[in-house]
């Protein structure tokens, strides 16, 4: 059980840390910002909008890469202008970082309520599910059986 919840908890750390595409904070494209910027009006991403706002946002975001801005100053740019909603996926920080983490303490949570109820399933039907540190344990009428068996074929 231990085992589980600790390969739970590094599957869920790998997931939270921040990935290695951060070399294009201080490099953004439009392509890169099209895909993270929603259009106020059709509530899509910028890449599927034709909305005359999102090509009003795109000449902005571009103006501003021109200008040197890294992808998080556009985007605070943005969302000063526009508010939270601007962004395609909520930040990882502060109240959003619910958001981001209670879906997966959803799955350990529910991956261990499983292990719980397989656990008692197995025990329950008299098969032996041996944990750290557990051994089953046979009962001697059998182990002399087993043992009978084994030197009648030697």
């Amino acid at each position: 059980m231990i085992r589980i919840l600790l390969a739970l908890a590094g599957v869920i750390a790998v997931l939270l840390v921040p990935s290695v595409a951060g070399a294009s904070e201080d490099n953004p494209t439009l392509l890169d910002l099209e895909k993270k910027v929603m259009c106020p009006t059709c509530n899509s991403t910028l890449e599927l909008s034709h909305a005359p706002i999102a090509d009003r946002i795109r000449v902005f975001i571009v103006e501003r890469i021109d200008a040197g801005d890294t992808e998080t100053q556009i985007k605070d740019k943005l969302v000063a202008q526009f508010g939270e909603r601007i962004l395609a996926a909520p930040r990882k920080s502060g109240f959003n970082l619910i958001v981001w983490v209670l879906p997966l303490v959803a799955i350990v949570a529910a991956g261990a309520i499983v292990f719980m109820i397989l656990r008692r399933w197995f025990r329950s039907r008299g098969l032996a599910v041996e944990s750290a540190g557990e051994s089953a344990v046979v009962d001697p009428a059998i182990q002399r059986r087993i043992d009978d068996e084994l030197a009648r074929l030697d």
